[in-house]
């Protein structure tokens, strides 16, 4: 799963929701649904990535698309970017992270803040990517971004909920339950330091991105979720199953 941890991949976590996720299942299906389109183009996707996705040149108006291939201004890539992916693993690891943990965000705040919230986070991990070389041509596609912050909520939320993950160890693979807390924040660092391996490649994983995105949903949840949602629940009394 390009950008997060492949030694620790989360599968399922045992936060119920009071409501049902409807906007995160809507995106959930319309990433689903751009990817099937950009598999339909063929040869041309590559054309439809420069088309929609989020290059810092024209965003920054350093550049500007050959008008005979411009398809929306700029500005509308920072939306578009984030319904595109770059193949299977890119688009299963993505989602996978948004409905284990999409659904909770957006039962602390609710659908139309939810949406907003998650659109405001991907436009700050896309600064995050852009703003250190804003002449960049590479085009950004991606929900990881975005997904990066509703990962940042979560854990401001829900650091003690249990997240059951499967661990690879050589070639048996092992599920435990560990906190949200822990696999969170192991993701993060990974993403700090792949950051720096990657340092001044051009192309590849948006490491910035993720930082930027998850930076954004802790900072940006106390304003969002229910005033009654408390940040950094406790953890649940243990039951005997």
């Amino acid at each position: 799963m390009a950008g997060y941890n492949a030694a620790m991949i989360p599968i399922h976590d045992d936060n119920p929701t009071r409501t049902p996720p409807y906007v995160t299942t809507t995106i959930l299906v319309l990433c689903v649904l751009v990817f099937l389109w950009q598999l339909s183009l063929g040869r041309n996707v590559e054309l439809a990535v420069y088309q929609l996705g989020m290059i810092p040149a024209t965003v920054f108006g350093h550049k500007m698309l050959p008008a005979e291939i411009a398809l929306v201004p700029p500005w509308m890539t920072l939306f578009t970017s984030m319904f595109m992916h770059g193949g299977w693993m890119h688009l299963i690891g993505n989602m996978l992270y948004l409905w284990i943990f999409g659904d909770n965000v957006e039962d602390s705040m609710g659908h139309g803040r939810f949406l907003i919230f998650y659109l405001l986070c991907g436009i700050a991990a896309a600064l995050a990517q852009a703003l250190p070389n804003p002449d960049s041509e590479v085009p950004m596609i991606g929900a990881s971004g975005a997904i990066s912050g509703v990962l940042g909520a979560y854990v401001m939320l829900y650091p003690h909920a249990r997240v059951l993950v499967v661990i690879p160890i050589g070639f048996i693979i092992q599920t435990f339950s560990v906190p949200a807390g822990f696999v969170l924040g192991f993701w993060f660092l990974m993403q700090l330091l792949s950051s720096l391996a990657a340092s001044g490649q051009q192309g590849g994983v948006a490491f910035g991105a993720h930082i930027g995105g998850f930076l954004a949903g802790l900072a940006l949840i106390p304003l969002f979720k229910y005033r009654d949602v408390p940040l950094f629940a406790p953890p649940r009394p243990y039951e005997e199953r």
